[in-house]
């Protein structure tokens, strides 16, 4: 029988005046926003130092009001989801191309066709897969469909973002077309979600150190982005002669499984469909994914196939009996679908996604008044002249507003700091009505400019608004005028890093043009995790830009110069997934907007997360 402990009457005044201040900080919460959580701990420890602690009563209207504090919060997201974005009446930025920049305009114009060439060669290699034998053996022989036959029966459309593309060619072991694998975010009954689909017809599924690669940063864009992940799994195990560079280390094969679990912890959903083989440590994909779907005799999961049976036990089995879908399905119910053929397993998966219970975005306008916004939204300028603006070296580089407002909504910038630190150019606008802030390059990234990069950096940050890198940073670093512009400079860089670094925003980088040295690392490159990252076909990616290394390489080294030429190029660095694919400057508008609707996606599903009541016992 609890027993209730004698109170006065000035500590009863005091708990009457507690409650009353529990009970208006529950109802200004929507004034208040987060200033009310550290009233209410205050008000917690304040209640704890005047009860009793067998003050049952008052703890449990502490509780109760806790409660509909946390209902209202959740109200108030709800409220917040639904309310409109302030309008805002951006300026205009006029920047015509003048008979100036006429010259630099061509020069450039004439590279980028260069380089559009080398991106259709490319593309054509990548969309060739393992070549005519590879697709007739995995098309008649073995009677499965191509990988991109089957996203189109997986995804809403063939409108997908796919993530580097050209991964896997140039390599010192060959050319393995994407990498073995196609890796993307496409949509799913309207929700983006990441997609890894191995390409049989490249090695026959083999895995090498770049396969590994691509998977592990496909699945890295769906931890960052909270996205739901389908794999398609059709492999035949590891490229052995490469073991070394597969198996060992922290980010090689192992992560895979991982990633998985942490991924699974995080409550981001993992679909698993077997269309081929899953042998060795394959086997595990699907039967760590949270659903799982097999394809009857294509399908195949084990550790050890029949010829290893065979070399072991000296028993003839076959691929179906050792581990096909029958078995898996009936017997160790690794897998939670059997389908009969492909078609049925990617309606399987389908409805699997439909089942996740996540919500989209509210779209509250109808398809006449989208497109009319759209309409009125487009850039003022035609976004082919991008190709002119697209530098041939950063002596042809024309000022960046230009590009600017070849992306942006109506071609509006509000910047901000305009005449301060003019080499590197801030400020606020609008792509396919989502706010960004955007940092671009103008030139050095001189003392000042990384003073107002870091400022601006910090405003998006405390106003939660992404973040667009526009990079071509200097082909070298800046001479050393005196030891005191020097110091000055590298705390301003190292500023700038560290505000870029601790930035919890999405952020999106583009280079445009050259991405050398440290003020790559301040414009968020690589090693910075933005969200994405993608390069022009004019890119350049060196510590610094061919023909500016000077006394860094020996005297008469023309090789080596060849090389930083050759090992510098987008296409080159696109090899070996140091980004997210090269993209062509005319559609980086639209890349831009699936990036961010990927990112709203994401920043709704948090926000809509469900807040668990308090557990009350007496």
């Amino acid at each position: 029988m609890c027993h209730r402990a004698t109170v006065s009457d000035e500590q009863l005044d005091t708990r009457l005046c507690v409650h009353a201040s529990l009970s208006v900080s529950q109802r200004s919460v929507c004034g208040g926003r987060g200033r009310v959580f550290t009233s209410l701990i205050l008000l917690h420890y304040f209640c704890l130092f005047i009860f009793n602690h067998d003050d049952i009563v008052s703890i449990l209207c502490y509780r109760l009001a806790e409660q509909r504090l946390r209902c209202s919060v959740r109200c108030m997201s709800s409220a917040a989801k639904r309310r409109k974005p302030l309008p805002s009446a951006f300026p205009v930025l006029e920047s015509p191309l003048q008979p100036i920049h006429q010259h630099v305009y061509e020069v450039n114009v004439r590279n980028s066709d260069a380089c559009h060439k080398k991106f259709v060669e490319l593309s054509e290699k990548v969309m060739k897969g393992g070549g005519e034998s590879g697709i007739a053996r995995h098309t008649k022989r073995n009677r499965k469909l191509l990988v991109r036959d089957r996203l189109r029966l997986l995804l809403d459309d063939e409108d997908f973002l796919e993530l580097s593309p050209f991964a896997g060619l140039g390599l010192p072991y060959g050319d393995v077309p994407s990498a073995g694998c196609l890796t993307g975010i496409g949509r799913i009954f309207g929700l983006w979600c990441v997609f890894i689909a191995n390409d049989a017809t490249v090695k026959g599924g083999t895995a090498y150190p770049i396969t590994v690669k691509k998977q592990l940063r496909a699945q890295e864009v769906a931890i960052q982005n909270r996205l739901p992940c389908v794999y398609l799994v059709d492999s035949g195990g590891a490229f052995l002669p490469l073991q070394s560079e597969i198996f060992p280390d922290k980010n090689q094969g192992g992560r895979t499984f991982y990633n998985e679990a942490i991924m699974s912890a995080m409550k981001i959903p993992q679909v698993s469909v077997v269309c081929g083989s899953c042998t060795a440590g394959g086997a595990y994909i699907p039967t760590m994914a949270e659903e799982a779907v097999m394809v009857h005799r294509i399908g195949t999961i084990f550790l050890g196939g029949p010829p290893l049976v065979k070399a072991a036990t000296g028993e003839e089995v076959s691929p179906e009996d050792l581990g096909g879908a029958r078995l898996h399905a009936e017997v160790s119910g690794c897998v939670d679908h059997f389908a009969w053929e492909e078609k049925e397993a990617y309606d399987y998966t389908r409805n699997i996604i439909s089942t996740l219970n996540f919500q989209l975005p509210e779209e509250e306008e109808d398809e006449e008044m989208t497109k009319r916004r759209r309409a009125e939204e487009e850039p003022l300028h035609s976004s082919e002249q991008l190709l002119g603006l697209a530098p041939r070296s950063y002596n042809h580089s024309l000022d960046v507003k230009m590009v600017i407002s070849r992306l942006t909504d109506g071609s509006r910038f509000q910047e901000f700091k305009a005449r301060f630190g003019t080499t590197l150019v801030t400020g606020f606008a609008k792509i396919h009505g989502n706010l960004v802030g955007i940092v671009a390059n103008n030139g050095e990234l001189s003392n000042q400019a990384a003073l107002k990069g870091s400022h601006f950096v910090q405003l998006c940050d405390q106003r939660d608004v992404p973040l667009l890198f526009l990079q071509n940073t200097a082909p070298t670093a800046a001479p050393t005028l005196s030891a005191e512009m020097n110091s000055n400079r590298l705390k301003a860089q190292g500023s700038m890093m560290s505000a870029v670094a601790c930035a919890s925003v999405p952020k999106i980088t583009v280079v445009i043009g050259g991405c050398h040295g440290a003020d790559s690392y301040a414009m968020c490159g690589r090693a910075f995790e933005p969200n994405f990252l993608f390069l022009w076909p004019n890119a350049r990616v060196s510590m610094v830009a061919p023909g500016h290394s000077g006394s860094l390489l020996p005297p008469d080294s023309e090789q080596e110069e060849e090389r930083l030429e050759e090992e510098s190029s987008a296409f080159f660095s696109s090899g070996r997934l140091w980004d997210d694919g090269v993209i062509k400057p005319q559609d980086t508008r639209k890349v831009l907007r699936d990036c961010l609707d990927i990112i709203t996606q994401q920043q709704y599903q948090l926000s809509t997360e469900k807040v668990r009541p308090p557990l009350l016992r007496i």
